[in-house]
């Protein structure tokens, strides 16, 4: 499975999640305090929302996840993430 960002401006970006079979397409924005908050500098965006997706992806199908989102809002779902990010990312 190959998952692709990119970027359509400083908060909003269309990622692209390609399987065997299907592909996905989302939206997502994360305003770039809530990047800040996460990645205190220490990745990029893109790379927030690749991991974001990577761990939605270990927790249900690609063609359950939203198509259009604030990243936030994986909390809300997931109350791990954000700890995990966080861990992810170093920060």
């Amino acid at each position: 499975m190959g998952i692709q960002v990119t970027a359509i401006d400083d908060q909003t970006f269309e990622i692209e999640v390609r399987g065997r079979t299907t592909t996905t397409t989302h939206r997502v924005t994360a305003s770039p305090a809530y990047v800040a908050a996460l990645t205190k500098g220490k990745i990029t965006a893109a790379d927030l929302i690749a991991r974001s997706f990577e761990f939605l992806l270990e927790r249900e199908p690609k063609t359950s996840i939203l198509r259009n989102f604030d990243l936030p809002l994986i909390q809300t779902y997931f109350p791990e993430y954000e700890k995990t990010m966080k861990r992810l990312a170093g920060a």
